[in-house]
């Protein structure tokens, strides 16, 4: 990484959006300031000042949504993206979207030159990112967006997508990547492994309650909803407008990919195995991210008991919040953000609680909390770039 720029700029690393305070979230303001050295233009082609980095998979909309983040991001700037079917092409041809921004043509990943790159953000489909990630310089930061490195035993990962994995030292070598669980081991990773938009929306909620034995770890019940850009954006006909609009499906029942990804973070945070049952829905709506929790307490513990809980471990974190007491967590309230907004409901049944978290499957799911691994990876304060307000309506 070279030298950053003299000119210095003040950061607000607290909690910002105002505390979303419209969303009643009821703890004390703390302005923390950390004063950043920056280049003052950024999400430009790299000035000698910029921690140079590079997008592999920019046609796709994680690859998209990186983009759009670094755009505004005072410190990284774009030296390089690769898609190798729209090699050659400018983004305003791919994403009209990006035109007003100055950057660099599409490359395929054959031609791409890492010898001045920092870091790369990994927005390949899995599968073929082992080999690409195996082959890219021992110097570079790599933040994996792709499934390729998110489980740590290799044969569940070859009984889940099908293949066996090609790059077994690697994996050892990747740190899972849920900022707010992980933090000090992401800050000292090479190889991070984002974690999954349903794995994300799941573990944020369920993490701290299973560490403070909270729940019992059995009869874990997850009614999950995204919208449809969480499928990727190759055409497929299930995903056509007139499939998806007005109607509401399941899919990979008993079987989607994210469910040993779950159960390992839930694993990791009860010391034993946990097994989950898992239904995801497509709703017809272009991003967003629901997870309807259905847990059974312990013994003697209530559900103000969980809600002082999660309002306890995240009281510091600025992107997940824990609304006010009753207030019922919305997909609109996130569109566009990297925040998880959390709340906890009693059951109709005694002994059992509903918990609701909603993300922004793009962002918080998948390219922002990306950023945000990066952010820590390269020393800078993790909500650099990523201090967005909701798109609503």
């Amino acid at each position: 990484m070279s030298a950053v720029s003299s000119s210095s700029l003040c950061f607000h690393t607290g909690h910002s959006w105002n505390k979303l305070k419209e969303f009643g979230r009821g703890r004390k303001q703390q302005d923390k300031k950390v004063l950043v050295k920056c280049s003052i233009k950024s999400g430009n082609p790299c000035s000698q000042n910029a921690v140079r980095v590079g997008v592999l998979g920019a046609s796709g909309y994680t690859g998209s949504e990186v983009l759009r983040l670094l755009a505004n991001h005072p410190q990284f700037g774009i030296a390089l993206m690769t898609a190798d079917r729209k090699a050659g092409q400018p983004i305003s041809s791919v994403f009209p979207h990006l035109s007003t921004r100055d950057l660099p043509d599409l490359i395929a990943i054959k031609d791409a030159n890492f010898s001045d790159v920092d870091a790369v953000f990994c927005c390949l489909p899995h599968g073929t990112t082992q080999e690409i990630i195996k082959g890219l310089p021992n110097h570079l930061k790599i933040v994996d967006l792709s499934a390729d490195f998110r489980l740590k035993d290799l044969s569940e990962y070859e009984e889940w997508y099908g293949q066996p994995h090609r790059a077994p030292d690697l994996q050892k070598e990747a740190v899972y990547g849920l900022t707010e669980v992980l933090r000090e081991e992401i800050k000292n990773a090479r190889l991070v492994a984002n974690p999954g938009c349903y794995p994300t929306s799941v573990q944020l909620p369920l993490v701290p309650l299973i560490k403070a034995s909270l729940v019992k770890i059995k009869n874990i019940i997850i009614d999950a909803k995204s919208g449809v850009s969480g499928a990727g954006r190759s055409p497929k006909e299930n995903l056509l407008f007139t499939e998806v609009t007005e109607g509401l499906n399941s899919y990979g029942v008993t079987r989607h990919r994210h469910v040993p990804e779950i159960e390992q973070g839930l694993a990791d945070a009860a010391g034993s195995k946990v097994t989950v049952s898992f239904t995801p829905h497509l709703i017809p709506m272009s991003r967003g991210m629901q997870s309807t929790i259905y847990v059974e307490m312990a013994p003697g513990v209530r559900t103000e008991d969980l809600y002082q809980q999660l309002k306890l471990s995240y009281e510091d974190e600025e992107f997940v919040v824990v609304l006010e007491n009753g207030a019922i967590p919305r997909t609109h309230s996130v569109k566009g953000t990297n925040y998880c907004l959390i709340n906890v409901f009693p059951d109709r049944i005694p002994g059992r609680a509903i918990i609701i978290s909603v993300i922004d499957n793009l962002v918080k799911g998948a390219s922002g909390q990306a950023l945000q691994n990066l952010n820590l990876i390269m020393g800078f304060p993790e909500n650099l770039g990523l201090q967005y307000l909701p798109l609503f309506p």
